[in-house]
């Protein structure tokens, strides 16, 4: 095989930016990992099912079954949960996963109550006026307990907001706030749903060329990664291979952008497999695929949760570029083009 099957682009993005708008913080995934499951559901060849613990599986038989290989992406977000109803009607947060509170600061909000309501807000400093406060809009610091869900509700006090339905343990969704721009692709949570998009690319790319797997390979859609764990189990345990599909850490001092795919070699919890990190970068010099090589100093994958939970693999992981990563993220088509080539690639081969 000399060239890859073409890639759906249209459809790439299509999925990324209705899965972008489906809210889905670590713990409230439920409703992403149903979209994704009806967009497998497409695919009649895929076997699929979910976990107890609510991640997605779905299977593709290979021309081969001696070495079985997996894919994994996830589907959770950072996002928060209501940890304290205030005496003036607002709303104390804890985070989920790791971000700085300054990196939400400003942005709207979603509260989904236990009850299956949800309110809107926005999410400020607690001296947030500077016609009130002065110079304290600067000097407060961002944490937990200067940060506060204003809600778009008739409440100043605990009790009103309590009889909204809303209490202790409610999820918070930031809104992603998508937008597409020159080729450009800007919101929150590209971090992983960017991947899951260029998984299903793959699979629909690989499929309408009439070409299948040379392994049997799981495909894994984890829902509790941004906390470290979501990929820890849900693999066959003849898996030989598996390459975890995650955003590449783009900023000053990495040779990662938002034009290439990336191969992490090695983040915080130390190298990936060399082995299986050759073999990506013979297949992207292979299909010259426009890919770089890049180190995350703060950084771990659902690759990194498997093996700690004793999975006997080799892991590699890539991921397109994309820049001011647990923030108000960017990429580039280009980037997730030349993912879901890699990924196609590796499936192939």
């Amino acid at each position: 095989m000399s060239d890859l099957p073409p890639i759906d682009a249209e459809y790439l993005l299509r999925i990324l930016l209705d899965l972008l708008n489906i809210p889905s913080p670590t713990g409230f995934a439920a409703n992403a990992i149903e979209f994704v499951e009806r967009t497998m559901k497409d695919f009649s060849f895929l076997s699929i099912s979910q976990t107890r613990k609510g991640a997605l599986v779905a299977t593709w038989d290979g021309l081969e079954n001696d070495s079985p290989r997996g894919l994994t992406a996830h589907a959770d977000t950072l996002g928060a949960m209501v940890k304290e109803i205030k005496p003036n009607g607002r709303l104390k947060m804890t985070r989920i996963g790791g971000f700085a509170w300054n990196t939400v600061e400003g942005e709207g909000c979603t509260v989904f109550t236990s009850q299956g309501e949800s309110f809107r807000g926005s999410i400020l400093l607690t001296k947030a006026s500077g016609h009130v406060h002065g110079s304290q809009v600067n000097d407060l610091k961002r944490d937990d307990s200067n940060i506060e869900v204003r809600l778009d509700a008739r409440t100043a006090d605990a009790d009103q907001t309590h009889d909204l339905g809303i209490q202790v343990g409610d999820f918070v969704a930031f809104d992603p706030r998508v937008e597409i721009v020159n080729g450009f692709i800007r919101s929150r949570h590209l971090d992983d749903k960017a991947c899951v998009a260029c998984i299903c690319a793959a699979i629909k790319s690989i499929h309408e060329a009439g070409l299948q797997p040379a392994q049997t390979t799981t495909f894994h859609i984890s829902n509790y990664e941004e906390v470290g764990h979501g990929a820890a189990s849900g693999f066959p345990a003849n898996m030989a291979e598996l390459v975890a599909v995650d955003m590449a850490a783009v900023g000053e001092g990495q040779t990662s952008d938002e034009f290439h795919a990336t191969l992490c070699v090695k983040d915080s919890g130390g190298p990936y497999h060399h082995g299986l990190n050759q073999k990506m970068r013979q297949l992207a010099e292979e299909f010259q695929i426009p890919h770089k090589v890049d180190i995350y100093p703060y950084y771990g994958s659902d690759g990194e949760a498997y093996w700690r939970a004793g999975g006997d693999v080799a892991v590699a992981l890539i991921g397109p570029g994309v820049d001011a990563s647990h923030n108000y993220e960017r990429t580039h088509t280009e980037a997730l083009i030349a993912t879901t080539q890699w990924l196609i690639a590796y499936l192939l081969r």
